[in-house]
């Protein structure tokens, strides 16, 4: 037999240990692991050096934006980024234009996206208008609905919490986590408008207004839905420290319940926001310290469940406008997510397993990804190659991304993914996009 593809020299992460080995990938998927002298024929071989070979990662949360907001980001764009950031799966957002929120508009996203993309890409839905849709929506293949408290997104009224248990109850039966973007509507409105009233437009008003009592409230109340129903909750982007307390005591209780972090809420900090500005400005946004310290105590003892980059690109004007209130939350980060995680490695600080284990595994095992994030024979050949003793500087002027700014520029990095295979296809190599559009898979929840 002659595979399409044998990579030698490799030293692989397989079973939680590094192992020098050869990989035989043929027909998009990973088809015999050993020494090169066991490898069989291959139309191509790949010497790797002696370098890292990783499973694929997953970014749980991306905005690909495309459609009605192309302007920002594309599906090219977006996965291009993703590519050079060794990012190999992403799932994609519903606050589009328009919403991903029915079975036509999420067909039509996937229509859309399935001649662009460069890595697999899947798609969560918001809640439809009619919640009759809801299982239409789940066959046709959504990954998970999300619920945005913060504003009426949706098709769910996000006060009721009489809809909100009735929906929770049915897609509890559909087997579909919800994730939620924890902050409590009312709450955040009441304390802008005030703001607003007395033209108070700072960095300060802003975190103000979104405070930890705005996270910590929003995490209760869904959490006290959740335990009426079994719904699996997926909470996006935690930021404090209490909120992740109730989150923890929710699991040491035996509920259902998973959570995410992000890079700039775990490197930067409120000071860096009111030092930056506008430009590090996210939705929630960077906490003080002690928050800090507390998320990344979440991580070591495996509270936190996934880091995810909320990649959430806008144009510079929007990022520039003179009212906070008035400035579009988000920044790119599927170019510097991995490289940022990769320095705390080589700083001792974070394990090769910790990155596996919160960029790949556990997000397969959540959004129901189970035949990626694993370097295993049949399963897909989704793989970055990291060169561990590049020292660089992040130069956001090159990312891939249309948004070419990132708190993060200037910031020195060391270790960084050098090739990106999906499905057993080179997408990126050197930095260089080298797969075509299209290369990617559209994939649903298994």
């Amino acid at each position: 037999m002659i595979v399409d593809l044998i990579l030698t020299n490799a030293k692989a992460y397989i079973n939680n240990k590094i192992v020098d080995c050869s990989l035989a990938i043929n027909r998009g998927k990973i088809f015999k692991i050993g020494k090169e002298t066991a490898m069989p024929k291959a139309e191509a071989k790949t010497d790797l050096k002696n370098m890292l070979v990783l499973p694929g990662l997953i970014d749980a949360h991306v905005h690909l934006r495309d459609q009605g907001k192309a302007y920002k980001e594309d599906f090219y764009s977006g996965t291009a980024a993703a590519a050079a950031g060794g990012i190999t799966t992403v799932l994609d957002m519903p606050n589009n234009n328009p919403v991903t929120m029915s079975v036509e508009a999420l067909r039509k996203r996937m229509e859309t996206a399935e001649r662009k993309i460069l890595v697999n890409t899947g798609f969560y839905s918001e809640f439809p208008k009619k919640m009759g849709e809801i299982k239409k929506i789940v066959r046709e293949g959504t990954v998970s609905f999300k619920l945005f408290m913060a504003e009426q997104i949706g098709g769910l009224n996000v006060d009721d919490d009489h809809a909100l248990l009735e929906v929770f109850k049915t897609v509890s039966k559909l087997k579909t986590p919800v994730a939620v973007h924890a902050e409590d509507k009312t709450t955040l409105k009441k304390t802008e408008d005030k703001f607003k009233r007395a033209n108070r437009n700072t960095i300060e008003a802003f975190l103000n207004a979104h405070s930890e009592n705005v996270e910590v409230k929003a995490v209760k109340r869904i959490l006290n839905i959740a335990k009426q129903t079994n719904e699996h909750v997926h909470f996006c982007h935690i930021t404090t420290r209490n909120a992740l307390k109730t989150i923890i005591n929710a699991k040491k209780s035996g509920m259902l319940i998973t959570c995410e972090t992000t890079p700039h809420h775990l490197f930067l900090s409120a000071n860096d926001l009111r030092q930056t500005g506008m430009l590090a400005l996210t939705l929630p946004p960077p906490r003080e310290k002690p928050h800090i310290s507390a998320l990344w105590n979440g991580i070591r003892k495996g509270w936190i469940d996934i880091l995810a980059s909320d990649h959430a690109p806008h144009t510079l004007k929007e990022k520039k406008a003179k009212s906070v209130w008035d400035v579009k939350a988000g920044i790119a980060g599927l170019e510097t997510t991995f490289p940022l995680l990769l320095t705390k490695v080589k700083a001792g600080q974070l394990s090769i397993t910790d990155v596996v284990r919160l960029m790949a595994e556990k997000p397969a095992e959540v959004f129901g990804l189970e035949n990626r994030a694993r370097l295993k024979e049949g399963k897909y050949a989704d793989l970055v190659v990291v060169n561990l003793d590049i020292k660089y500087k992040i130069d956001a002027s090159k990312f891939h991304s249309k948004a070419k700014y990132s708190p993060f520029d200037g910031w020195n990095v060391e270790g960084k993914p050098v090739k990106t295979f999906v499905g057993g296809r080179l997408i990126m190599d050197e930095g260089e996009i080298v797969g075509e559009a299209g290369s990617g898979e559209i994939i649903r929840r298994e």
